[in-house]
């Protein structure tokens, strides 16, 4: 018997880590090799990572949502064919600690002693916001119980919370404003009923999430100005086409074009600094690494 290590694969040259999206085989469920086991996402794509050997998996050492870093353990399997039906006696002792770190997920938001998980809990950006505006501090969003999908604290809940704290007389004309950026209607059948039976809220995928939390930033930080310039890329392409199968050869991926675009705009740093710059209130920020 062997235990064999299923590492966080490389997606390409420039992704260095990836959020898991899901699990298809939990501790003590047989797998054979090339079956999925997880589903990953990257900024880029979205992956399923298949499993290395015939086994049964043995433990899981990431969560939903938690981000992996490229090459590391993200679960274990036990092999040899002739042990396979063995450890199901024995899977107490091992796969014991496993429900720990894969069921309570959905419960994690009533236990504030897993604080150590906090920083991988999603908070959609009305709960942010709602919790910006009223003045709810990071280490009472992790008290709140989550009603929503995988232990995920809704509008409704952080809401309640508020009208628990401060009363709910006061929090009223606050809710009702936020009430038309929210992503639920919560508002009574008197109010605006067609709006709501006409109305569909679709959640966004990750990657959208991700765009759309990048691009927010992006116009609060950097000073957006829009410039042309055509350039004749001929030898960077002959270049490429020349060693690409040495390289996939040698470094086990292919190579894109992105290395080489990377070089040309840090050399284009280094003779013009402001734009390795961004904004923060009045002043102008200069990073000198680049």
């Amino acid at each position: 018997m062997a235990i064999v290590d299923l590492v966080m694969p490389k997606l390409g040259e420039s992704i260095m880590e990836a959020t898991v999206l899901k699990w298809h085989k939990q501790p003590g469920d047989a797998v054979q090799q090339d079956e999925t086991v997880l589903e990953i996402a990257t900024d880029k794509v979205d992956s399923e990572v298949p499993s290395s050997a015939d086994g049964i998996i043995d433990s899981i050492l990431f969560e939903v949502n938690d981000v992996v870093p490229i090459g590391a353990v993200i679960a274990t399997i036990r092999t040899k064919g002739s042990e396979i039906e063995k450890p199901v006696a024995s899977e107490p002792a091992t796969v014991d600690p496993a429900p720990v770190l894969v069921t309570p997920d959905p419960a994690a938001p009533q236990i504030s002693p897993r604080s150590e998980h906090s920083p991988n809990r999603f908070y959609s950006p009305l709960v942010m916001n709602i919790a910006t505006s009223e003045g709810v501090s990071m280490k009472e969003l992790e008290k709140i119980t989550g009603s929503g999908n995988e232990g995920r604290v809704t509008k409704n809940d952080i809401i309640t919370f508020i009208e628990g704290r401060n009363g709910s007389e006061n929090q009223k004309p606050e809710i009702t404003a936020v009430e038309k950026i929210s992503e639920r209607s919560t508002t009574e059948p008197s109010v605006r009923p067609a709006a709501q039976d006409n109305t569909e809220f679709i959640e966004m995928d990750r990657m959208g999430k991700l765009v759309s939390e990048h691009m927010t930033k992006s116009i609060q930080t950097s000073v957006h100005v829009t410039s042309f310039s055509e350039a004749d890329v001929t030898n960077l392409v002959l270049w490429r086409n020349r060693v690409k199968t040495s390289f996939e050869k040698r470094e086990g991926t292919r190579i894109t074009f992105t290395p080489l675009f990377v070089e040309a705009i840090a050399r284009c740093i280094k003779k013009f600094p402001l734009i390795n710059s961004s904004v923060e209130g009045t002043n102008i920020i200069l990073r000198k690494d680049i």
